[in-house]
């Protein structure tokens, strides 16, 4: 399942963020969107979910229309979503956070399915810790965990190697690439950091004040590109 945007407009009141955003992810592939701090990324994931309105445009996730859907309706649809900051709820146990992501599954599964564990064989051992007692990579991995569960065929990631010890940065580009190849899943990840995408994205989309003004595989984004529009 793929996701296609045309013509995406959004506002914060009279501030004009997002101008005309199109932009198409390929199934079963990381694509990377990267800009400069303050061009709108984090803004155009939170539209992508419904977490903030689009003024006009279309965001078609396979045959359907997404907007002006709920954020829920959305998640149902099979879109996961790990936010900038992780947001985990820190007085309920690792398990407990877990299982919120279980309504959104469409087969009803009601416990939570062994293969997160497999993933991510820390929360095992913590399951019956509080969230806010684990560490920050922990707690990353935590919040991916949720976003698996409800089994989606594509996930959405907002800089989840940001403020993370490198083994565990490590560890979540590598189960990115391991999503992407061994399920099949299609990831958009906002990412700051250059290495990190070189290395687990497939694709990139570059956005500057609000629109995107390059993209396509990893393999052409260029020195001068990154000049023009990463570096600051």
């Amino acid at each position: 399942m793929t996701l296609a945007l045309r013509g995406i407009e959004q506002y914060y009141g009279q501030s004009h963020t997002l101008w005309d955003v199109s932009l198409s992810l390929p199934a079963g592939k990381c694509t990377c969107l990267i800009g400069r701090n303050g061009v709108g990324k984090t803004t155009l994931l939170k539209t992508i979910m419904g977490l903030v309105p689009a003024a006009a445009g279309s965001a078609r996730y396979g045959d359907t229309e997404l907007l002006g859907k709920r954020p829920g309706a959305r998640a149902k649809l099979g879109i996961g979503y790990v936010p900038q900051g992780r947001e985990i709820f820190p007085q309920l146990t690792v398990e407990e956070n877990l299982q919120i992501g279980l309504p959104a599954r469409r087969d009803r599964v009601r416990s939570i399915p062994e293969q997160i564990y497999g993933l991510f064989p820390v929360l095992k051992d913590m399951r019956h810790r509080r969230g806010g007692d684990l560490s920050g990579g922990q707690q990353q991995q935590l919040a991916i965990g949720r976003a698996l569960v409800l089994d989606p065929k594509l996930l959405i990631l907002d800089e989840p190697a940001e403020g993370i010890q490198p083994n565990i940065v490590a560890e979540i580009g590598q189960l990115i690439a391991r999503l992407c190849k061994e399920f099949g899943m299609t990831i958009l990840l906002v990412e700051q950091k250059l290495p990190f995408v070189r290395k687990y994205a497939d694709e990139f989309v570059i956005l500057n004040k609000g629109r995107v003004v390059a993209g396509g595989e990893l393999s052409a984004l260029s020195d001068e590109l990154v000049a023009s529009h990463l570096v600051v």
